[in-house]
């Protein structure tokens, strides 16, 4: 058996804390892995993780200056063949440390790089990444960004998992956006989720959105922001008279039951998305999407395929591609199946958990 830690330092409940929750629930129910989480003393990550019914140990992991929450750490790397999955650099130093300390020489250390970077040039950064085993790149974007940077890199110790998505088995039933909405019959439902914040380019879609037919969609947008940005999108809302056609309705815990009941989603991302896993919660429920085609998501969506692709911050194009899907309800769902065709095939959950556990076994 491998024991496997997954440390998560967050406050807040972001892609990282997700990605660990989703491997957590999997390997939970794994006879060939134990699992634990390691995490500060947060309640919004806690309720999250406590769901789960897994063993939790609360440290500090306040960087590398902190030297007790790798000193308490190491105890429980003693024995075993143990995987510490990090997922921020920050952690990786306690990481390596508690390994260091607990003298097991069958502890390995996994870093998910959880976003497009490059090496930092500083002397402990390099000392860090040499002592890291394995690391996981979401995209080969974000593989080629990294890796290219760094000379004389083991290209051995790296590997593309593309991650992907599930639904949350804990999540309650999800509102009736129909309903919520007051959409009629003859109105296509559009949905938008994830942060509101303008690398989304949330302010893009609501410009397209404003060369639409007022009678032939309502738009729900899901997710929470600063409230500045938050405020302009409402004032853009009443300014172009959209109070009737787009709804800002924040944070919903039950994403894939709110998707079940669009007739698709647009994702118009102005900065190049790492991977892009809001484009596979589309794919996974069988649902056409337009996406922007500046970052990963040129590596399994394929324009007019799976799904429509336009250029980012250009609103004339992605209006022309919302008012294509909203015309066409023909064309939603031929892309819509061979979306989630695709999903199934070759990008669902359990693919990318047998890549990740696969690697976890290789490293002994």
């Amino acid at each position: 058996m491998i024991n496997v830690f997954h440390i998560v330092s967050h406050k807040n409940w972001t892609g990282a804390e997700e990605y660990a929750y989703g491997l957590t629930t999997k390997l939970r129910n794994d006879n060939d892995f134990y699992v634990e989480v390691v995490c500060r003393k947060h309640k919004t990550v806690l309720t999250h993780f406590r769901r789960l019914e897994i063993p939790i140990s609360i440290l500090p992991l306040k960087g590398i200056t902190d030297l007790d929450s790798p000193m308490r750490f190491a105890r429980l790397l003693r024995k075993g063949h143990n995987v510490v999955h990090v997922h921020t650099f920050h952690d990786a130093f306690a990481a390596v440390m508690a390994r260091r300390m607990s003298e097991n020489p069958n502890t390995r250390v996994v870093m998910t790089v959880h976003g497009i970077c490059k090496p930092n040039s500083n002397y402990l950064y390099r000392k860090l990444y040499r002592s890291i085993d394995h690391y996981i790149f979401a995209s080969q974007l974000a593989y080629d960004t990294w890796v290219n940077s760094f000379k004389k890199f083991d290209r051995s110790r790296a590997s593309t998992i593309h991650e992907s998505v599930m639904e949350n088995p804990f999540a309650e039933p999800a509102i009736d956006l129909r309903q919520r909405l007051a959409v009629e019959p003859s109105q296509t439902l559009i949905l938008c989720h994830g942060r509101i914040c303008p690398e989304k380019g949330i302010d893009v879609l609501l410009r397209a959105a404003s060369q639409l037919n007022r009678n032939s969609f309502k738009l729900a947008i899901v997710g929470e922001g600063k409230q500045k940005y938050v405020s302009e999108l409402k004032g853009f809302i009443v300014e172009k008279q959209l109070v009737r056609n787009v709804s800002l309705l924040g944070f919903q815990e039950n994403i894939a039951d709110i998707i079940k009941q669009c007739d698709f989603g647009v994702l118009p991302s102005v900065e190049p998305e790492a991977y892009g896993i809001s484009n596979l919660e589309y794919m996974m429920q069988g649902k056409a999407h337009i996406s922007t085609n500046n970052g990963a998501q040129t590596e399994y969506v394929t324009d007019g395929k799976n799904g429509i692709l336009v250029e980012p911050q250009n609103h004339f194009s992605l209006a022309a591609a919302m008012k294509n899907l909203i015309e066409d309800e023909a064309m939603r769902n031929r892309i819509g199946n061979r979306a989630k065709a695709d999903f199934d095939d070759h990008l669902s959950y359990d693919v990318f958990y047998r890549q990740v556990t696969d690697l976890y076994k290789s490293l002994f």
